[in-house]
C-alpha cells in the first residue's frame, strides 16, 4: 500500500523538479541581467543635504540645471537680550538670494544682506560626484569662489577712500560623502581675503577649516550642524569661531531651515571672520532659511 503511494509521489516530485529547474535558471539569468545593468549605469548620490546651504555655509548640493532657487535667510537678535527685545525678535538681519543651475555641475548665485548692506555673488562647480555602478566615486567635491561688497557709507568721508577697500573674496573646497540614506558629512577648507582690515594685527588672508553634517530623522525632517575653525593669529581676539545647529523641514516645494547660530552675518567674509558672539554667554541668534525653487528651463534627460 505504502509502495503504491510512494512510487507515484516520487515520480511526481522528479517531474516537478525537472519542470522548475528551467525557471530557477531563468531567475539566475534575470539577476545577472540586473547586475549587468547596474554595472553599466552610473548612479549618483542624491540629497546629501536638503538644500545648497547647510545653515550659513554651502553644502555639497547644487541647484538642478534650469532651476532658480529663491532663498530668504533671517537672523533675529541674540536670545540673552531677554524679554525687553522678545528674546531677539525685535531685531533682524536678512539676506535675499537667487541661485541658478546652469548645468548639473555648475551654478551661480547673487545675494543682498542688511549686514553692512552687503552684495555678494559666487560660482560653484562640482569637480567630482559621488556615484557607483559604471563609474565608482566615493566622494563629492565642489569648488566655490565668491566675492562680497560692503556698501555702507564711509565712516570718514574726508579721508582718501578706495572702492577696492569694500571688496572681499573667498575660495572654498567642499569634500563630502553621503553615508547611507540617513547621514552625510563634509569638510570645507576655506580662504577668505579681505582687501581692508581694521588693525595691523589682523591678516588680509584668513584660512579656516569648516565641518558640517546632516542626520536624517524622518522622511521630511533632518538635523544639521556646522562649525568653522579659524587658524590662530589671523583675526581680532574679540572674534569667535562660527557654530550653528538646526533642523530642515521639507513641505512640498519649500524647505524650512530653523536654527541657532552665534553668527550675525550670512556671507563667508562675515560669519568666518566677523563672528563676535559667544555661545557660552547666550549670544545666540534664532533664525531660519526658506528655500523655494522654480523651474525656468526644462532640464536635460541625462546626467553630466
Amino acid at each position: 500500500m505504502i509502495r503504491h503511494f510512494f512510487i507515484p509521489l516520487c515520480l511526481w516530485c522528479f517531474t516537478l523538479l525537472g519542470a522548475t529547474m528551467p525557471l530557477f535558471a531563468q531567475d539566475d539569468d534575470l539577476l545577472s541581467l540586473v547586475d549587468d545593468e547596474d554595472k553599466n549605469t552610473t548612479n549618483f548620490a542624491r540629497a546629501s543635504f536638503k538644500t545648497t546651504r547647510v545653515i550659513n555655509s554651502h553644502s555639497l548640493e547644487n541647484v538642478a540645471a534650469g532651476v532658480l532657487d529663491f532663498k530668504i535667510s533671517h537672523r533675529f537678535g541674540v536670545l540673552n537680550n531677554g524679554f525687553y527685545d522678545i528674546f531677539g525678535l525685535d531685531n533682524a538681519t536678512i539676506r535675499f538670494g537667487l541661485d541658478y543651475g546652469i548645468t548639473p555641475r555648475l551654478m551661480v548665485g547673487l545675494g543682498r544682506s542688511t549686514f553692512e548692506k552687503t552684495y555678494d555673488g559666487f560660482i560653484k562647480y562640482k569637480l567630482l560626484r559621488q556615484s557607483k555602478g559604471k563609474r565608482n566615486m566615493p566622494i563629492t567635491a565642489s569648488l566655490v569662489a565668491g566675492m562680497s561688497i560692503n556698501t555702507l557709507k564711509w565712516a570718514n568721508p574726508d579721508r582718501d577712500n578706495y572702492f577696492s577697500s569694500r571688496l572681499s573674496y573667498y575660495y572654498q573646497l567642499i569634500i563630502g560623502r553621503k553615508f547611507g540614506e540617513g547621514f552625510s558629512m563634509q569638510i570645507m577648507p576655506t580662504l577668505v581675503h579681505r582687501n581692508l582690515v581694521e588693525t595691523r594685527a589682523e591678516k588680509n588672508d584668513v584660512i579656516s577649516i569648516g565641518i558640517a553634517a546632516r542626520q536624517k530623522l524622518s522622511k521630511r525632517i533632518a538635523v544639521n550642524a556646522e562649525y568653522f575653525y579659524v587658524l590662530p593669529n589671523q583675526i581680532a581676539e574679540s572674534y569667535r569661531n562660527s557654530l550653528s545647529v538646526g533642523f530642515d523641514i521639507e513641505t512640498g516645494g519649500h524647505v524650512f531651515q530653523l536654527h541657532f547660530t552665534n553668527s550675525t552675518p550670512m556671507t563667508e567674509k562675515g560669519f568666518i571672520t566677523e563672528t563676535s558672539n559667544n555661545w557660552l554667554d547666550g549670544d545666540i541668534h534664532f533664525g531660519f532659511n526658506i528655500s523655494r525653487v522654480f523651474t525656468i528651463a526644462q532640464p536635460k534627460n541625462r546626467e553630466e
